[in-house]
């Protein structure tokens, strides 16, 4: 039996264990007020799979049952779970993501066998310490960002991630479907986008100074329909999905569709495939009415199937090389009367944030689309180190902590070559635990920009979804529980009480199938060479 101090993310307030315990078998029974309905759903779907339980419905007052209700007189995402009221368990949340949240934390309770898909002791009764948790989230946005655009993962290895969030309290998936080498969403108005955008004829193996390479065609997009259902299951689990279309860089896949999106009159865009290796990319969208037009008609596709306040538009690393030579580009900086090629970018995202605003929906990028200057209600993603997210909140923007020298989750988890691409800077699970989200020096009231933090997850070196397991496990659990839990300065945080509670908690990621990298690193038959033999030190050759 498991108590509320072996919980990940750490909960605010743990009373208890009692020695009493709730035992749960097929006879015990489910209430659900009303707003508690996908907790209902996924606590049969999923827990009572998991351990033989039909959780049939009972009445409200079942003393033996599972009670779910809303109290409005609580804060958003909190709840109180109380194991023993009644001889039963009751979630009471401040809101149906909260009691959601509470049902994540039921699950742990009831230890690693309620993380399978089917029960392996049917007929077992189910005992839980009597115990109250009271617990809620610190930041608003607890996000992962999942690059598919690099390497594609099929619906279901989406769907799984959507579940690996939810297990630890993680509600937004930033879902980066566009870029250099890959378009990923169906747009029926632009039908080449995936029937040229999507495959690329091969891949670079490793980092871009990989000497290898995968002769095979690579490729696949998400059909409407399976933007859809990632959306509502998302959703039925209070996770936002938050689309990444990039521009006006990492757009040469785009370009490779469409030749009059790029800078015909500097080069043939007509000879542009999608790009085989990594990199930062000179060949970029050019700042045309008609590409302001077709893109326009992607991000109206794009509303219709993701009703998450946020757009991400990328706005990161553009060369400006081809603007400078292009008559095009310098005839538009003229008429505009903008500073150079950086006023020209900003001019670009400009346009985009109005259109968006007019539109009921909030603009984010990264932290370049800070220079030019931005719209009241847009926000900023910090991705190189705290000073973009600094400048964005003194601004008065909203901010998302994902500095890459913390949470970039390609980064190699030890300083050895033994590291299956060891890339970028050394992270290992206690640097991961000791990220500050909040940068230091803002007032009070520009640390309120803050929304929280995510964790990111570049895909250039991650070819299929055990890689993807092992660059990023175990340590999103670390990152989950700074982005969750109020945590002391991270100096003074307690990496050794987090060590304990991993222990119970890889027998979960064990039971979910979690391809995790092992404590202490892998064993001597595991180890898998760099693929140039030696480590990269440093920021990585991409983004």
């Amino acid at each position: 039996m498991t108590s509320g101090n072996e919980i990940i993310p750490a909960p605010r307030a743990v009373e208890g264990p009692a020695r009493d315990a709730v035992l749960l078998d097929d006879r015990t029974t489910l209430w659900a007020a009303p707003g508690t309905e996908s907790t209902e759903r996924w606590l049969r779907a999923t827990l009572g799979a998991a351990l033989g339980l039909p959780l049939r419905t009972g009445p409200e007052q079942a003393c033996d049952g599972v009670r779910l209700l809303v109290d409005d007189t609580m804060e958003p995402e909190t709840y109180r779970l109380d194991v023993g009221v009644h001889q039963g368990v009751e979630i009471r949340g401040g809101d149906p993501a909260g009691v959601f949240w509470g049902a994540q934390t039921l699950r742990q309770l009831l230890g690693p066998e309620a993380f399978r898909r089917a029960a392996v002791r049917p007929g077992t009764r189910h005992g839980i310490p009597h115990q109250i948790i009271e617990d809620g989230p610190r930041f608003c946005w607890r996000g992962l960002l999942l690059d598919v655009a690099r390497h594609f993962m099929p619906k279901e290895g989406v769907l799984r991630q959507l579940d690996l969030m939810a297990a630890h309290k993680l509600n937004v998936l930033h879902f980066h479907l566009t870029d250099d080498q890959g378009w990923r969403i169906e747009i029926e108005r632009h039908p080449r986008l995936t029937e040229v955008g999507s495959w690329r004829s091969r891949t670079k193996f490793g980092h871009r100074a990989s000497p290898l390479w995968d002769d095979r065609p690579h490729g696949g997009f998400y059909t409407r329909d399976d933007i859809r259902e990632i959306v509502a299951y998302a959703a039925d689990r209070h996770i936002t999905v938050v689309p990444e279309i990039d521009v006006p860089g990492h757009s040469q896949a785009a370009i490779a569709a469409y030749p009059e999106l790029g800078n015909t009159d500097v080069l043939d865009t007509r000879a542009l495939s999608v790009w085989d290796t990594w990199g930062i990319n000179p060949n970029v969208l050019a700042p045309t009415d008609n590409t302001l037009r077709f893109y326009e008609g992607v991000f109206e596709e794009v509303l219709e199937l993701f009703p998450s306040e946020f757009i991400h538009v990328g706005g990161d690393e553009c060369p400006k090389d081809q603007w400078r030579a292009s008559p095009t580009a310098q005839a538009r900086i003229k008429e505009l009367g903008l500073a150079g090629e950086d006023g020209l970018q900003a001019w670009f995202i400009g346009h985009f944030d109005t259109w968006l605003t007019a539109r009921g929906r909030r603009l984010i990028g990264w932290d370049e689309i800070l220079e030019g200057g931005l719209a009241e209600g847009a926000a900023v993603s910090s991705w190189r180190g705290y000073a973009g997210g600094t400048a964005a909140a003194r601004a008065g923007h909203d901010v998302v902590m994902c500095p890459e020298q913390q949470v970039y989750l390609d980064h190699r988890q030890d300083g050895g070559a033994d590291e299956p691409v060891p890339i970028g800077y050394v992270r290992g699970l206690e640097d991961v635990y000791r990220f500050e989200p909040v940068p230091t020096g803002l007032t009070p009231d520009e640390a309120r920009h803050v929304l929280g933090a995510q964790a990111n997850v570049w895909t250039e070196a991650m070819e299929d979804a055990a890689r993807v397991d092992y660059q990023v496990f175990p340590r999103l659990a670390a990152f989950a529980e700074v982005a969750w839990s109020r945590l002391p300065a991270p100096e003074r945080r307690d990496f050794a009480d987090f060590e304990r509670r991993m222990e119970a908690h890889y027998e979960r990621l064990d039971a979910l199938g979690v391809a995790y990298r092992p404590p202490g690193g892998p064993k001597p038959w595991q180890k898998r060479p760099g693929v140039l033999g030696r480590p990269i030190e440093g920021p990585p050759p991409y983004r």
